[in-house]
């Protein structure tokens, strides 16, 4: 199973707040922290806003934190949430179904595989993830850390 730019986006985002819980960051801080361009940091910000994962607020001394409902999500559960791709394989699209899709056993598999994916991950809690020799030098690089 792989996971799109989006989610590993978003696992980025909420493994440098959970390492940084009491500190609100800017879009821009953490998209130079984690390696993600500014415009994907944003659009991951704001959906998991609104999955309730962070706190945000505007203007200036804006930012976001992670939310407690953020520290305690699991990673399977947050990866369901963000998945927008309904079939793990091509069967199923805007152009028609696949020819061999009447009854196809293919489709139920990838289906049980992709909620075993998820159920192996629902055991992994979004704040045991970063680790404290992962996460120093990326921390060193935010501003007002030493």
């Amino acid at each position: 199973m792989r996971i799109s730019v989006f989610e590993d986006a978003s696992l980025r985002i909420l493994m440098l707040l959970a390492a940084t819980p009491d500190r609100q960051l800017t879009s821009r801080s953490i998209a130079e922290a984690v390696g993600v361009p500014y415009n994907h940091v944003s659009k991951a910000v704001l959906k998991l806003a609104e999955l309730g994962l962070l706190d945000s607020s505007r203007g200036r001394g804006g930012g976001v934190r992670i939310s407690a409902s953020g520290l305690t999500a699991s990673v399977g559960g947050l990866l369901r949430s963000l998945d927008k791709d309904e079939f793990p394989a091509a069967c199923r699209s805007a152009q028609g179904d696949c020819p061999l899709n009447h009854q196809c056993t293919l489709q139920s598999a990838l289906d049980r595989a992709k909620e075993a994916f998820y159920r192996s991950l629902d055991q992994v809690v979004i704040a045991e993830l970063p680790h404290p020799a992962q996460m120093r030098p990326v921390l060193l690089g935010l501003p007002g850390i030493r």
